[in-house]
């Protein structure tokens, strides 16, 4: 029997009371049963990964885009989806608000909100005061909205080159008290700067990007941090393995990095529905 979006709802924020959770983010149907049927317990869409899968820029693809992307992602799976939100795809408290009303109706269990302008030349990060109006506009949507979305409050200093992390501190505590029900700091990554974090915004959950080799789950359990994301990066590595064989063919004429591919069998396999 096929698992509610109240259920899923529920089991994703269960999932942030205690412990430390992995958040894989697939970029498509295929991606995501694949990590669905590895053991865990949620999954994230991922922005970056989703664009170049229909070959665009990350940031580049519409509202419109994403929440029929969502869509099709919670229909795929029976584990909670956070949604890969951006920039709530609007400037204003109002659009934003907007915007995630209908991002909530896919049924995704959680969404975030980032606080990076995205304009070339134009300030990094929206001034803070409308970036805390923004997220508190997104809570009032998810309340309104009466689904039990978690809202994820995201400071993107570290990803813009500003990385001052008592300013990433100070508006995550801003996003926090404005209806955040987690925390993002992509980019921060040292031992240091997340137990820093980690305190600051006590007893809210942390979430930390590994996008990169650096500190294991069990470390960051350690330090007290809730969940972990890893971006594009699983994207960004299948995306690898398809440039370095298919260069190698255009280049050398060659074919051994197809050696390295998973077997038909295997993959196949992974696909086909138990009797």
């Amino acid at each position: 029997m096929p698992v509610s979006t109240a259920q899923k709802r529920a089991e994703f924020r269960k999932l942030h009371g205690s412990g430390c959770f992995v958040l894989p983010n697939p970029w498509d149907v295929g991606s995501a049963k694949l990590l669905a049927g590895m053991g865990f317990k949620a999954l994230a869409s991922t922005s970056s990964g989703f664009a170049w899968s229909n070959g665009q820029p990350d940031n580049s693809l519409s509202c419109d885009d994403i929440v029929a992307h969502l869509t099709v992602l919670c229909a795929a799976t029976d584990l909670p989806v956070n949604a890969d939100f951006e920039a709530g795809f609007a400037d204003t408290p109002e659009g934003v608000a907007a915007n995630v009303i209908r991002g909530v109706a896919t049924g995704v269990a959680g969404l975030s909100i980032e606080d990076a302008t995205g304009r070339a030349g134009g300030p990094p990060l929206y001034e803070k005061e409308l970036a805390i109006a923004r997220i508190r506009a997104a809570r009032s949507a998810i309340d309104a909205a009466g689904g039990d979305v978690m809202l994820i409050g995201r400071c993107e200093g570290f990803l813009v080159g500003e990385t001052d992390l008592n300013k990433v501190i100070d508006r995550l505590v801003a996003y926090a008290d404005a209806g955040a029900d987690c925390l993002y700091p992509p980019g921060v990554k040292t031992r240091q700067q997340v137990g820093e974090v980690v305190r600051a915004l006590a007893p809210k959950p942390v979430n930390i990007l590994m996008g990169a080799p650096g500190l294991s789950v069990a470390e960051l359990a350690d330090l007290g941090v809730r969940r972990i994301s890893i971006g594009g990066a699983l994207a960004r590595a299948a995306w690898g393995a398809f440039l370095r064989a298919a260069q190698e063919i255009a280049e050398k004429g060659t074919f051994d990095e197809l050696g390295k591919a998973i077997t038909f069998a295997d993959i196949n396999g992974r696909f086909v529905a138990p009797l």
